[in-house]
């Protein structure tokens, strides 16, 4: 009698373990999927959209396509007060006006790629994508000697593709926590509200060479001072 007990516990035993066995080996089965998805997407490549918050540094980043007009008195404005900022270049803008390029970069501004001809990157295929980058780093090369390593994509669009095209280069792809949307052409006053009710730590302000643009950024960079945070390139607030 003891004996068939002792047979059934270790029968029981021997299902139980199966079962638990069983048990654990479609778990992982059903999570290593889950598993693979995790780690794939935190190795995928992914924008900038600020920088530390370490510190209270905040960076200008200026997308220059058109606006010429503008750019002499925001140089001015920005060298008055002994500030540095980014422009993302575009390439058929400097072929256009390689002076004003020249002058950019003269007074010690940083410069960045923001493709040749405008394009929707997402439409365009890979090595399009990573012509419109070469083609204006070779020409702003040529104009001002220096090589561009950030790169803001038309638009603000991308995709994984594009930020692969972008990576493959050597670039950082470099978005925004902070829009001005001044191509609208707010007044300066709204324009000067949209940046300051949102700054932080590490913030990416973008901007266009446009007249309420330029108008404001006297008073906006007093502002943003005064609130004791120091305006510098994008690269400056990465490190």
């Amino acid at each position: 009698m003891r004996w068939m007990i002792v047979t059934r516990v270790r029968q029981w035993y021997v299902i139980f373990a199966a079962g638990v066995f069983l048990t654990i080996a479609m778990l992982a089965g059903l999570l290593q999927p889950l598993l693979s998805t995790t780690t794939s997407s935190q190795n995928k490549i992914q924008p900038i959209f600020h920088g530390s918050i370490a510190e209270p540094k905040v960076a200008f980043a200026c997308n220059v396509f058109w606006g010429e007009e503008f750019l002499p008195d925001m140089l001015q404005t920005l060298a008055a007060n002994n500030i540095h900022i980014t422009f993302f270049i575009g390439g058929s803008w400097a072929k256009k006006y390689p002076e004003l390029l020249a002058d950019i970069a003269n007074k010690g501004h940083e410069l960045g790629n923001h493709t040749y001809s405008h394009p929707h990157p997402n439409a365009i295929s890979k090595e399009q994508n990573k012509e419109q980058i070469q083609k204006t780093e070779t020409l702003v090369k040529e104009i001002t000697g220096l090589t561009t390593k950030l790169y803001a994509p038309p638009y603000g669009e991308y995709n994984d593709m594009v930020l692969n095209a972008a990576n493959e280069l050597g670039y950082t792809t470099i978005m925004w926590s902070i829009d001005t949307i001044d191509w609208k052409r707010p007044p300066p006053d709204v324009l000067k509200q949209r940046v300051t009710k949102k700054i932080h730590n590490g913030a990416i302000i973008l901007m266009h060479p446009t007249a309420p643009t330029a108008k404001a950024l006297p008073d906006l960079i007093k502002e943003i001072n005064q609130s004791g945070y120091t305006i510098t390139t994008v690269s400056d607030i990465l490190k």
